[in-house]
């Protein structure tokens, strides 16, 4: 994309479309348009460093967060996206690339602020590749490290729950250690915590039912359903009726009655 084009596009609409991709889980696209927003700022990066070794007044540009902001979130949104398609090599270069952001110049206080909001991220979603892709050695490193960061609760027990359906683990003890909290999930509202717990409860009802805990499963199922369809995701909302469908037979009438009901009251 030519510099022109790249110093004319607005970062703020660009996050908000990565936004967008990730709650729909359109990997393809998050990786597209966070390469658009990496070569956004790296473009008035270099812009910037140029005007500078020539001792002239750099070009003001409307942003509403520091850039070092754009570059990170950029490298995050790529992360993520490698790591939902099981690319754990790509998501970890990706994560190395946010994990220190000292480099920037100009960061200024809230320039280094946003770096250490980074840094810490960058640690979260390494245990949570760790764990993905296979050292589950690390997970006891990483309870700790969310009982002492509890606002990464919820997706860490997400992320704890697809190792164990991916490694055959039992997290059943684990899973207890975090009832209480686990309990609170239901009341987030904001679209990024309504996401994870969707995602939760659907690994969760897809751990139970390898585990044999049907009843179990057939909650959370229809906990995933409701959240599917609070969200608009249509292709979660399929996957709970699948998921359900393949528990039927092991339901007692009263289940049924409640995921029917459940469905007339998604008509309405």
């Amino acid at each position: 994309m030519r510099p022109s084009i790249l110093r004319s596009l607005k970062p703020d609409i660009i996050v908000e479309m990565l936004e967008m991709a990730f709650h729909c889980e359109n990997w393809d696209k998050l990786l597209n348009t966070s390469d658009i927003l990496y070569s956004y700022a790296q473009c008035i990066y270099e812009e910037r460093q140029y005007y500078k070794a020539k001792k002239l007044p750099v070009p003001l540009v409307n942003m509403a967060r520091p850039l070092v902001y754009y570059y990170g979130f950029s490298h995050l949104m790529r992360g993520i996206a490698y790591q939902k398609q099981g690319q754990y090599d790509q998501a970890r270069e990706s994560i190395d690339k946010y994990a220190e952001l000292g480099w920037m110049e100009d960061l200024g206080e809230e320039g280094m602020q946003i770096v250490e909001e980074f840094r810490f991220l960058a640690r979260a979603n390494g245990f949570a590749l760790d764990i993905l892709s296979g050292k589950t050695e690390r997970l006891a490193e990483y309870v700790v490290f969310l009982k002492n960061n509890p606002e990464e609760l919820l997706p860490g027990l997400d992320t704890i729950l697809q190792a164990a359906l991916r490694h055959g683990l039992n997290v059943d003890e684990l899973l207890d250690t975090f009832a209480e909290q686990a309990a609170e999930f239901g009341e987030y509202e904001d679209a990024g915590n309504v996401s994870h717990y969707y995602s939760y409860c659907y690994h969760l009802a897809l751990y139970h039912k390898q585990a044999g805990g049907q009843d179990k499963a057939l909650k959370y199922v229809m906990q995933a359903l409701m959240l599917a369809h609070q969200s608009g995701n249509d292709r979660n909302f399929k996957k709970c009726m699948a998921l359900f469908e393949s528990l039927r037979e092991g339901a007692t009438e009263e289940r049924i009655r409640q995921f029917e009901e459940r469905l007339r009251g998604c008509l309405t």
